[in-house]
């Protein structure tokens, strides 16, 4: 048996460690896995050879990095605690993408659009790690692929979308709907890393400063930032760049997952 420790460097979102749990969870001679997203730290029981493991992170292009093979691993969690907070992680991005996506085609927001597919995006990720649990490796890969393209397929329509209203159509945006909408998806997202954290380690508290190194919290925040670059300029530049830039990480999002299907 060995415990190797891994450093993930860009692993700074629950839906990223559900992704790396996925691809561990494939391996036969895994037995268990702690993460902890404050250090970016992924600790790894197994019985199989070290370049296996590191062979097996580095297909999700997350700058995986070995540390050791003489770590500590702590005491496992409350499984059933995992999976409740799994299943509200998920209610809540789904809700979101929901939610923003109806009040981004109202409000005539691509900010809010694009962030509401990154809502969905992270919910589709939370939902393989839920429908995953009990079945085979090649079904966890049929879902893994449905969901990419998907992402991807969603990713690309947007971004076609930002560069049509760039050039034919550019409809102000209501700057009060994007701020008002992304605060409480800022919210939302601070409760589900509030809820995977306290299921963790037992405690509610998060550093501050990977609460705000974490995408989702980038992603409203620029939302929030063009919402006022939209009411300061009166144009829909602003919401337009943050549109654009955030569907490049849904795509991004959506390449990660569908490397877990090969």
């Amino acid at each position: 048996m060995t415990i190797s420790r891994f450093h993930i460097a860009d692993m700074d979102c629950a839906a990223e460690e559900q992704l790396v749990r996925m691809r561990l969870d494939e391996l036969d001679g895994v037995n268990r896995i702690v993460v902890d997203l404050d250090t970016r730290h992924v600790t790894i029981d197994h019985n199989h050879p070290t370049d296996e493991i590191t062979a097996a992170l580095d297909t999700l292009h997350l700058g995986a990095q070995h540390i050791t093979d003489n770590a500590s691993i702590a005491e496992p969690p409350d499984t059933e605690r995992e999976r409740s907070a799994l299943i509200f992680a998920f209610v809540v991005n789904a809700a979101f993408f929901v939610g923003e996506l109806t009040i981004g085609v109202i409000s005539a927001s691509m900010g809010l659009i694009a962030d509401a597919l990154d809502m969905g995006a992270d919910a589709s990720v939370y939902a393989l790690s839920l429908l995953a649990v009990g079945t085979t490796a090649t079904r966890k890969k049929q879902l893994a692929r449905r969901s990419g393209y998907l992402q991807a397929a969603l990713a690309t329509i947007g971004l076609a979308e930002v560069l049509r209203r760039t050039f034919i159509d550019s409809e102000t945006p209501d700057p009060a709907s994007m701020i008002v909408i992304s605060l409480l998806a800022l919210a939302g997202n601070l409760a589900v890393l509030v809820v995977l954290q306290r299921v963790r380690s037992g405690e509610a508290h998060l550093q501050a400063s990977w609460i705000f190194t974490a995408n989702d919290i980038k992603v409203n925040l620029l939302v929030i930032a063009a919402a006022i670059g939209v009411a300061l300029t009166d144009s829909a530049i602003p919401d337009l760049i943050a549109g654009a830039v955030i569907f490049a990480v849904v795509a991004n999002s959506a390449r990660r997952i569908l490397n877990l299907s090969r």
